[in-house]
């Protein structure tokens, strides 16, 4: 039995997310249709993270088992040649069979675009939120920085009991090694790195940087928002198309 490990790059924005769900479009059943056709195995591939509809990944890194003797190098060519084009694998490795991509991972690093001028470009539109209102974009810079370090993230994850997550244990509590803001052009970027990430802890963080933009909030207002840990503290949920999974450390 071979553990092989794919770096695999997606654009979300026509899937229901990561995970399998019956009558509905998603990269990991995508991956288990193409891994079956090749291998001739039910092959169930897990990833470093669900991601949810609509959201994207740079590099998001994936292990399944096999016992299949096709060489690494010819997983990719065979894979993208059945792949759609939404779903492109950039490489393939042999792994330690101990390895698993989402309890071997020890960071992870998110990116979420806001354009900012008038008019969006439409061959731009499904990959940022656009946002063309007035923001105190230093006042957002400023907010960002309370969230570095280690917190309980309560405030910012998702209520969502219904739905069990295996990356969300009932800590909340997680490290944040870096987090900033960026303006390049007409676009605002947020850059976020961390041991871990509860379910739309990313996009409610965004969505409560905004509030901190608008002038409904201060920036030192990020630190009563952490300690409430309660998710009505914190502001609404930003859009999923913006959202990048950029990296997975291990």
């Amino acid at each position: 039995m071979r553990n092989l490990k794919l770096i695999v790059s997606y654009d979300g924005s026509e899937f229901a997310g990561w995970q399998v769900q019956p009558n509905a479009a998603t990269v990991q059943g995508t991956l288990v249709t193409a891994l079956g056709r090749i291998t001739g195995e039910k092959v169930w591939p897990q990833a470093s993270g669900r991601t949810d509809a609509g959201v994207h990944a740079l590099a998001q890194v994936v292990t399944f088992a096999t016992e299949s003797a096709v060489p690494t190098a010819n997983f990719v060519k065979a894979l993208n040649d059945i792949l759609p084009a939404s779903v492109r694998v950039l490489e393939t490795s042999e792994a330690p069979a101990d390895f698993h991509a989402r309890k071997s991972a020890c960071a992870k690093t998110y990116r979420y675009r806001i354009y900012r001028g008038a008019i969006c470009p439409p061959f731009l539109a499904r990959y940022v939120w656009h946002y063309p209102f007035p923001l105190n974009e230093a006042a957002m810079a400023r907010a960002a920085q309370f969230v570095e370090g280690e917190h309980d993230f309560t405030s910012f994850a998702a209520v969502d009991p219904e739905r069990p997550r295996e990356e969300a244990p009932a800590s909340k509590v997680r490290r944040i090694f870096c987090s900033r803001w960026e303006r390049e052009g007409e676009e605002l970027s947020y850059t976020v790195r961390g041991s871990g990430f509860l379910h739309h802890m990313v996009r409610n963080l965004v969505g409560t940087f905004i509030l901190v933009g608008k002038g409904t909030w201060r920036p030192e207002d990020l630190a009563g928002i952490l300690e409430a840990r309660n998710r009505s503290a914190a502001g609404a949920t930003a859009p999923a198309g913006g959202l990048y999974l950029v990296k997975v450390e291990y």
